[in-house]
């Protein structure tokens, strides 16, 4: 605020005016400041207008202002932490003011009320009144202060609702509201308007925080639920609808499809380890069947007489009984292509042959 030329700075005012009490005459004594009896607090709701009352007498004398007043008036600002402020002064008959505050009655008057308009929060605070009247001569009638203050009042801005949670049946969820501002604190209140109104308290309704909890849900608790902020200046609400899903949830689903890749992969793993373990044994023992030589069988000569060593003759009849079985031969087994002459038995032996024995002529032709 700009201050009118040849006014003294706030501290050099409110030291004046401080002074001038006590430098004043007895007969200032009539002199009286006042303010409505019992109203030392006023309840403004922003945005809103005010009337700060605030007037003067002389005892014994008419209300209106004389001829001779020339008033010295002056309104204040005091906030806590905050320098002291001036609102509005009014000296030597020129008023200066911050922007939304004017007297209600133009001066000359003894009605010193201050009206604020366009109110804000930022303007509660206490309120003084100064005001010293003067003579022409310049000689003081009355010097006196008030203090009057004002508290401004914010409706709750409109809120923000928000589901915190799964609503799957069965789940727990919660729904919040919370306004950005209000003065006083706003007070919260939740209800479900469809299906059926039905409206909620305590314990599963915190007021002052504004969450409310729905616990074990069912598909009967679906709906719109409307929650209203409100103080004793004001409301306003938001809304949240809540659907209750009766499938599984989304991390239920994965967790299957995680559950199965893996019980598959598992299941390939004990398939391909179980293929390689048969598959060693059988790899042996056909290892061992293709190395192994089989017996061959006697090449015994068709048709044909054999003279034994010691001159004998041993004859070998060329049976059904004594001829190699036809047919193919056993693995690793050959089949003789030619006659073999005299084989010894070690010789047989090695070859795998097993020995027969041959009963001996003699020379007459018997059996030995």
């Amino acid at each position: 605020m700009v201050s009118p030329p040849g006014l003294p700075a706030n501290s050099l005012l409110q030291v004046l005016f401080l002074g001038l009490s006590a430098f004043a005459p007895a007969s200032c004594a009539q002199f009286q400041l006042h303010v409505p009896s019992g109203l030392d607090r006023v309840l403004a709701v922003e945005g809103d207008e005010v009337v700060l009352p605030a007037w003067y007498t002389f005892q014994g004398e008419a209300a209106s202002a004389r001829p001779w007043e020339i008033l010295t008036l002056m309104w204040f600002l005091e906030q806590e932490g905050e320098d002291l402020k001036q609102v509005l002064a009014h000296i030597n008959g020129a008023t200066t003011s911050q922007d939304g505050a004017s007297l209600v009655y133009p001066m000359p008057s003894r009605n010193v009320s201050l009206r604020l308009q366009g109110l804000q929060e930022k303007d509660s605070g206490s309120y003084r009144c100064s005001v010293n009247v003067q003579d022409k001569q310049g000689t003081s009638r009355g010097h006196s202060s008030k203090t009057l203050k004002l508290d401004v009042w914010v409706p709750p801005a409109p809120p923000s609702c928000h589901l915190l949670g799964t609503p799957r049946l069965g789940t727990n969820v919660t729904l919040s509201c919370k306004s950005p501002r209000s003065k006083p604190a706003a007070l919260y209140q939740w209800e479900r308007l469809h299906p059926s109104v039905e409206v909620f308290f305590a314990p599963v309704l915190d007021a002052i925080s504004g969450f409310l909890s729905l616990r074990n849900l069912s598909s009967s608790m679906s709906g719109v639920y409307v929650c209203k902020a409100s103080n004793r200046v004001g409301s306003a609400s938001c809304n949240v609808t809540l659907e209750v899903s009766t499938g599984p949830g989304a991390a239920v689903v994965a967790g299957a499809v995680v559950g199965t890749l893996v019980g598959l992969g598992l299941l390939a793993g004990l398939v391909l380890l179980y293929q390689r373990q048969g598959k060693v044994p059988d790899e042996v023992a056909n290892d061992i069947k293709e190395d192994a030589t089989a017996p061959r069988t006697l090449p015994w000569p068709k048709g044909s007489d054999t003279i034994s060593k010691n001159g004998t003759l041993s004859s070998v009849t060329s049976s059904p009984a004594l001829r190699p079985p036809h047919g193919p031969s056993r693995l690793g087994a050959s089949t003789p292509t030619r006659s073999l002459g005299w084989v010894s038995p070690s010789a047989l032996s090695r070859k795998g042959a097993v020995p027969v024995m041959v009963p001996a002529q003699n020379q007459a032709g018997s059996l030995v």
